[in-house]
């Protein structure tokens, strides 16, 4: 039977710590129902006796604590909530025993922004990770040693997962039902909670609002020219010149503070502006298209799949409440 430790942490969102536990205790109880012996132990590991995570009104008493934990074989960390820094602090004493713990052959799973108490930890360092697409750049500045992924729902390396944002977490704890029973189960359990077992990106979720916080004031002013006149076309040279900057220069220093190049975030500037259009208007996609400043309905529709993982329609069809209506 292996030992699952979900750590019941301070400043941390109680209904991941909750949908963890049930998930597990269900795999149990399913085994169970079909003569099978449970599959799992899980237990509740916090600092204290009494835990109170994120939320005002929850109280969490866990199971065990560090001088009774023993050794785990899978271990949860849950999301923070509100001060990151806080909580990361608050939480420090779970860090000695997960790097003893991973080192003893443990598997670590972080779902959403636990992802942040992990990297804390060093343990992520030279790996790649997932974390909700709404704290991506901050991560990445944190934390540059890690490689966080784009968009991705799942990511494993070397016996540690991470999940992509809110409730992704599910997909992270049907892969590792499947991983430590069968797919037969995975599949059953995604049926019994009504969670798609195979979405692998979170683009179709993501907001794309620059990346602003950086200390280069020309490369600041390049992006707000995008992002008021992304129905034109704008030429990097167009850019280099109006912030007068180099164009050598100014690709080089716009890649490094946005994470994206020029072009990339064009791109991504109008297929936010498109998105919106999509959501809240019954305009076709031609004339959105031409809104953004697309004349190529080719090119508008592959790079709008490869950024949000939907086809121009698919993603209208899913967020249009009017569409349908109609």
């Amino acid at each position: 039977m292996r030992k699952i430790r979900i750590l019941a942490m301070e400043g941390s969102v109680v209904q991941a710590i909750a949908g963890a536990q049930y998930c597990f205790n269900t795999v149990n109880h399913f085994l169970t129902l079909s003569g099978q012996e449970p599959a799992f132990d899980v237990k509740l590991l916090g600092l204290h006796r009494e835990v109170r995570p994120g939320f005002p009104g929850f109280v969490l008493n866990p199971e065990c604590t560090l001088e009774d934990a023993g050794d785990a074989d899978l271990i949860i960390i849950p999301p923070l909530f509100g001060d990151f820094d806080l909580a990361i602090a608050t939480n420090g004493p779970f860090a000695p025993w997960l790097r003893q713990q991973y080192e003893a052959g443990a598997e670590i799973a972080s779902l959403c922004v636990g992802a942040f108490f992990l990297a804390s930890t060093g343990m992520l360092d030279g790996k790649r990770c997932s974390t909700h697409w709404g704290f991506i750049d901050q991560f990445r500045s944190q934390f540059p040693l890690v490689q966080v992924l784009d968009g991705s729902i799942v990511t494993e390396e070397a016996g540690i997962y991470s999940s992509g944002g809110a409730n992704s977490y599910w997909n992270l704890l049907l892969h590792l039902v499947e991983k430590y029973v069968d797919r037969e189960m995975a599949i059953l359990l995604s049926k019994y909670f009504a969670i798609d077992i195979d979405r692998d990106t979170q683009s179709a979720f993501a907001i794309f609002r620059g990346q602003k916080e950086h200390p280069d004031p020309e490369i600041r002013k390049a992006q707000e020219i995008i992002e008021h006149r992304f129905s034109e076309r704008i030429s990097v040279e167009d850019l280099a010149d109006e912030v007068a900057v180099g164009r050598r220069s100014f690709e080089r220093r716009f890649k490094r503070v946005t994470n994206n190049s020029v072009l990339e975030y064009v791109q991504r500037v109008k297929i936010e502006a498109a998105k919106r259009s999509f959501e809240t208007s019954l305009k076709n996609i031609n004339e959105v298209m031409w809104d953004v400043g697309y004349s190529d309905s080719k090119a508008f529709r592959t790079v709008f799949k490869k950024i949000t993982g939907l086809t121009p329609n698919e993603y209208r069809n899913k967020y249009n409440k009017l569409v349908r209506l109609n």
